[in-house]
């Protein structure tokens, strides 16, 4: 699937500005990180762009986000390991991802939600002024950005093989290719 037939299927499904800026954001970190490890860029990024594809559809059941996604994309007839990836980044499935794609997005999908929080207490409220370090700081926070799941967004260190600092690294660098998209 082109990222312009993705981008539109997920506007048509998703009308919250915000959710459709989260998975722009999703999406850059899922194509840095698939040429972090040498994998294809364009099909890490689509994953990345529609992994919430369902979520105004089921946001009063946690139990059906990702799964009515999952099957969307399989109908469209998306490769099985973005669906699969998409499936299994709903921790509420308590399904272990299996591919490497599917624990990059697993890792990254908090992570990103994380940065966003990070970024709004900054003065600025610019992710370009946003360090590592401060990213770090905040994670060590538990009460700070509660729904960002510390515990899978450590996975990235034996899912990855990437330090925390790395991983967050990485996903940072990359939101802050896309600034003016996120609006931050």
């Amino acid at each position: 699937m082109q990222r312009e037939k993705a981008l539109n299927l997920l506007k048509e499904n998703l009308k919250n500005q915000n959710l459709i800026k989260h998975c722009l954001a999703v999406e850059i970190v899922m194509k840095e990180l698939a040429k972090h490890f040498n994998e294809n860029e364009e099909k890490w990024a689509i994953c990345g762009l529609l992994h919430d594809i369902d979520y105004e559809k089921t946001k009063g059941d946690p139990n059906l986000h990702s799964k009515i996604g999952s099957e969307m994309l399989k109908d469209l007839g998306l490769e099985e390991d973005i669906y699969q990836a998409v499936l299994t980044h709903n921790e509420a499935h308590n399904i272990a991802p299996e591919s490497l794609m599917a624990k990059a997005l697993y890792c990254i999908d908090p992570l990103t939600g994380l940065i966003v929080a990070a970024t709004l207490v900054l003065p600025s409220k610019k992710i370009n002024d946003l360090q590592v370090e401060s990213v770090l700081k905040r994670f060590k926070e538990k009460a700070f950005a509660r729904g960002a799941n510390r515990e899978i967004i450590a996975q990235c260190q034996e899912y990855l093989n990437l330090s925390l600092e790395k991983f967050t690294e990485i996903v940072l660098s990359a939101m802050q290719k896309i600034s003016e998209e996120l609006g931050l």
